[in-house]
């Protein structure tokens, strides 16, 4: 008996909302990559350029290098849509200003799906999630609704963006309690080929030098697979507005 119920892939337009370049490259973009072989239409939001991840080289360098490699991730699983809302890295806030952000994106994307990613305390044990990760997804359910309430941020519609209210889900990647898996059997490649995209940002953390690059990803994905009774999956918490 499957452990996770299958996410429906009976939608046709979603929108994938995360802090940083490479949030989405962590197991999320195998789905993705999917998507878009199927002829969905996915677009990418960031709330940051990532520019505070690399502690050696100056913000303003870094925020040009990852945005040109998040650019390159997104060509690897098929997107050609990518926003970046420059908030800044490290500081995001769930306030007001993100949210209005988030709704005009939702309001301009008009998705059905939206995928992000954990945004939960913990990655498991006691490990301890990053802010900028934690303030995105909280202020994105709520931005869910400010996108399809006419009366919250009257501006928009001003700046031409209509309320929405299509938007069925939105699904959480690697979460600690997930939900749903997708089965991304035959395109896991595709996902580890667009996280090593990033590969000046890779090359500056902390890892071990004799792993087979994206085997962790191809792990994950083999060891998420019985979850739905695949050879391959990445999982997700799901919430609805």
């Amino acid at each position: 008996m499957n452990e996770l119920e299958i996410l429906s892939e009976d939608w046709e337009r979603g929108l994938a909302v995360v802090a940083h370049p490479d949030d989405m490259e962590y197991g999320a973009s195998s789905a993705v990559a999917k998507w878009t072989a199927q002829g969905k239409q996915i677009s990418y939001v960031l709330a940051t350029r990532g520019e505070a991840g690399i502690s050696s080289m100056h913000p303003e360098d870094v925020g040009r290098l990852r945005s040109a490699e998040q650019q390159r991730a997104c060509e690897a699983v098929g997107v050609s849509d990518l926003v970046f809302l420059d908030h800044p890295d490290g500081l995001v806030e769930p306030n007001h200003a993100l949210r209005r952000d988030l709704a005009r994106e939702i309001r301009r994307v008009r998705p059905e799906a939206i995928i992000s990613s954990n945004y939960r305390d913990s990655w498991g044990g006691p490990s301890w999630n990053h802010i900028d990760h934690r303030s995105v997804g909280i202020a994105l359910m709520d931005a869910v609704r400010d996108a399809a309430n006419p009366w919250v941020f009257t501006e928009l519609v001003e700046e031409g963006f209509e309320p929405w209210d299509g938007v069925r889900f939105v699904a959480y990647n690697a979460s600690t309690v997930p939900t749903h898996g997708v089965d991304i059997t035959g395109f896991v490649e595709a996902g580890v080929q667009s996280l090593l995209s990033h590969e000046v940002y890779l090359a500056n953390l902390d890892s071990d030098p004799d792993e087979v690059p994206g085997q962790f990803l191809r792990d994950w994905a083999a060891g998420a697979g019985p979850s739905i009774g695949a050879e391959a999956a990445t999982t997700f918490e799901l919430k609805t507005p």
